[in-house]
């Protein structure tokens, strides 16, 4: 992490969201408590949703795509017998029906629905559908037409069950909507359903259990804030690596290609001398790397390369 006077921290924030705000709020709050002017959020969370929401300030921003592609984890809980029109408790419940699946029956619901699939996102969602997003129809009583996404469903599985309450495990691709995991689940039961909780616990290699809440920010004052955030190359992680030597590290700081023997991946994180990251390349013909996204120069201008 590195501290700029102006724009403050480069790095990445593990915050655990609490339920009733929003995304976009949660991140201004944490602007605050890190002294930050520039930051994003690498995948929205439900005011209603809780847990891991991965923060990025400075540099980090430019980075942050590498995690919003990333696989996402939750602990989700559903009302069976309830549906509802934005299928979660941001509306109230407007048909009811008798349950009578059992356990077996929800297994076997959970395992024919794992896999790659296609999936409609719900008209209350941020997607944009000609310019407008869809809660904004939504709001004005319109129903439009959206293209379904390729989505994929690497783990679904019961957890528990309190009488019609069910608890379940969902490990998935980015863009799965799990309200909507949630309704289909109550359509195959026969008796409907609709998300009652969820708490995001994993994202991509990071885990809940690393994330920090406000309370614990607030606390410990902005020192220890920063200090908390990680280094931006932790999103690049995922990305096949190059340690360039000190002539290559220069002359792809100032925008040139460099070679890069073997490998195959399109995109390539190149790190410098002493291990210091240096931004994204793009893999071309002839062994050669463009690069794609630079650290800025402050940050990855290395005057020790020679």
């Amino acid at each position: 992490m590195r501290a700029s006077r102006s724009a403050g921290p480069d790095g990445v924030l593990l915050l655990d969201k609490p339920a009733g705000i929003t995304s976009t709020r949660a991140l201004a709050k944490a602007k605050r408590l890190v002294g930050s002017l520039k930051g994003g959020h690498t995948g929205t969370l439900d005011p209603f949703a809780t847990g891991l929401l991965p923060l990025v300030f400075g540099e980090a921003t430019k980075f942050s795509r590498f995690l919003i592609d990333s696989e996402k984890a939750y602990d989700a809980t559903l009302r069976l017998g309830e549906v509802t029109p934005t299928g979660d408790t941001e509306s109230a419940v407007d048909r009811r029906s008798d349950v009578h699946a059992d356990d077996a029956a929800i297994d076997s619901v959970l395992g024919s629905l794992l896999g790659a699939q296609t999936q409609v996102p719900p008209m209350h969602s941020a997607v944009r559908v000609a310019g407008r997003r869809l809660y904004d129809y939504a709001r004005s009583g319109e129903e439009v037409d959206r293209p379904a996404r390729d989505v994929e469903l690497f783990e679904l599985a019961r957890l528990a069950r309190r009488g019609d309450d069910l608890d379940i495990r969902v490990r998935c691709s980015k863009g799965t909507y799990v309200r909507t995991l949630a309704k289909d689940i109550g359509e195959r039961l026969g008796c409907g359903a609709h998300l009652v909780a969820l708490r995001r616990t994993g994202v991509g290699r990071f885990r809940l259990s690393e994330a920090v809440g406000f309370d614990t920010l607030e606390r410990e004052g902005l020192d220890a804030a920063r200090g908390r955030l990680l280094p931006t190359d932790v999103l690049v992680a995922g990305l096949e690596r190059l340690d360039a030597d000190a002539d290559a590290a220069e002359r792809f700081c100032h925008g040139r290609q460099i070679d890069a023997a073997g490998g195959t991946a399109k995109e390539v994180a190149v790190f410098g001398p002493l291990g210091r990251f240096l931004g994204v390349a793009s893999r071309m013909a002839a062994g050669r790397l463009a690069p794609l996204r630079l650290m800025s120069t402050g940050e990855a201008k290395l005057p020790d390369f020679a």
